[in-house]
């Protein structure tokens, strides 16, 4: 053998380099104008600001559905809420065998690990090993309904039981959490060695989710500093039917003045505990010697409104609710301190995941591979992205489409007498998305085309969405369908 042959085979023996570890860390509820690296002065997020200092931060990406077992499970198989009826929070996939992304990423040889919560029903991981102790150990029953469409009475119990937690405290049910989701953690990358298969390890906190409960040396930052939320004259009256729903269902006008600031700033401080905790893992990576090639991925499962437009928690789609902070880092192979603009959505991060790890991704998933753009700012990118809303305190569902500076939303007709309605805005000129230029005749082609761009990325029309919603609440996983107070059998698909 000469010396040209021993150094090819060489070659051909050596290794390949191992794929990177991949950290998800999601958060519950965050709204991404709340984080330094989104340009709020006022929020103290060190630890996130530091990993897009790292890495590359999307400015306009979007939740598949503002809800959370939804937004999780359209995460987890990669799909739009409707294909997989993932309708509201007491959903499931079809069974533990279902084409997910830790399978897929199982398959190409990883090992997947979730720590926390991602609201799965007790029965079910879909790949998972779960680490840290059982955080999911929901019972769901696929059922699920619609508040009439001229029903105006208010869910007075609902808001009070909500707003009454609105104080400092130095523990809750989900700091508690958040604290055993960091400990779980930590205890996994002190065991992990870079001889081990790689891991991919989803982190799921809580925070900051309401309650807003909220130690007093994260609040006393903010007290007297947070400005009230902007809501014009008359808005209130003119917003769709079901935003007012969803402040009749959740009980929101009960809210005085000082309730909503004090919740405001409870919000900001809550952030900020949850960045500390997550800086707690990013610190033990930094020290398990398996950083420098772990790719971190950070993002949030929804917003929050914190009383933007008179809504409270999630369900809309306005952006405090639908648009979400997602950061990429892996210094081995990006700059840090990038930013990309045009619109994306989880679906389209869950095949970036898939892609860096060299899983074999399923045909029929939704969304694109970003990994070129993260690659080169320059590539070519579709700037579009989908959410979905079907769940509680609504009188039909609603999907919205964002490309470029426009933002479209369909809301499906609730019932014969009631029309559906559309929602329009341009947010380079209209950030609060307080003018719905839907009611303007000159944006009717406007409308037309995007509607149509709505039905072809989700491949249906919403009317038909709203009808098999509806077909799925009535029977639920119990295979009965409910009609008119009554119950019939029927086979279960």
């Amino acid at each position: 053998m000469n010396r040209r042959e021993f150094l090819l085979s060489s070659l051909a023996a050596a290794p390949k380099d191992k794929p990177p570890n991949i950290l998800l860390l999601c958060s519950d509820e965050h709204n991404h104008r709340v984080a330094g690296c989104y340009g709020n002065r006022l929020a103290r997020t060190p630890n996130l600001d530091g990993l897009a200092a790292r890495g590359v931060t999307f400015e306009t990406a979007y939740t598949a559905s503002p809800l959370c077992v939804p937004a999780r499970l359209a995460l987890t198989a990669g799909k739009h809420i409707h294909r997989i009826g993932a309708w509201n929070n007491s959903c499931r996939l079809p069974g533990d065998d279902y084409p997910s992304l830790p399978h897929i990423l199982n398959a190409a040889g990883y090992e997947s690990f979730l720590c926390g919560k991602q609201h799965y029903d007790a029965q079910h991981r879909y790949g998972f090993t779960e680490i840290g102790g059982n955080m999911n150990n929901a019972s769901m029953t696929g059922t699920g309904g619609r508040r009439a469409a001229g029903d105006e009475t208010v869910n007075e119990t609902a808001g009070r039981a909500r707003y009454n937690e609105f104080r400092a405290g130095e523990d809750s049910s989900v700091i508690s959490h958040d604290r055993r989701v960091t400990a779980g953690v930590l205890e996994f990358l002190s065991k992990r060695g870079r001889g081990d298969k790689p891991f991919f390890l989803f982190a799921g906190y809580l925070a900051p989710h309401f309650p807003l409960t909220v130690p007093e040396r994260y609040w006393a930052p903010y007290r007297g500093k947070i400005p009230m939320p902007e809501i014009p004259a008359g808005h209130l009256e003119n917003l769709p039917l079901n935003y007012k729903h969803l402040r009749r269902g959740f009980g929101v006008p009960v809210a005085d003045a000082e309730t909503i600031r004090r919740g405001r700033e409870l919000y900001y401080g809550f952030t900020e505990w949850m960045d500390h905790e997550i800086g707690q893992v990013l610190a033990a990576l930094g020290k398990s010697g398996l950083a420098d090639n772990t790719a971190i991925v950070y993002t949030t499962d929804h917003g929050e409104n914190m009383g933007e437009h008179g809504l409270w928690w999630k369900n809309c789609v306005y952006e405090h609710a639908a648009h979400v902070p997602m950061i990429f880092s892996w210094p081995k192979r990006w700059a840090g301190g990038q930013r990309r603009r045009g619109a994306c959505s989880h679906l389209d991060m869950v095949r970036t995941v898939a892609e860096i790890g060299g899983a074999r991704i399923p045909r029929d998933w939704n969304g694109d591979s970003m990994l070129g753009w993260l690659d080169n700012r320059a590539s070519a990118w579709k700037d579009l992205a989908v959410s979905q809303y079907y769940a509680h305190n609504i009188a039909s569902g609603y999907a919205m489409i964002r490309t470029g500076d426009w933002k479209y939303v369909y809301h499906n007709a609730p019932d014969a007498a009631h029309p559906a309605e559309r929602e329009l805005y341009n947010l380079a000129a209209d950030a609060g998305e307080f003018r719905n230029l839907a009611r303007e005749s000159a944006e009717a082609g406007r409308i037309g085309k995007m509607h149509a761009a709505l039905v072809k990325e989700l491949g249906e029309d919403p009317e038909e969405t709203e009808r098999r919603c509806r077909a799925d609440y009535a029977r639920g996983y119990g295979g009965e369908v409910r009609s008119k107070g009554q119950r019939r059998r029927r086979k279960s698909p």
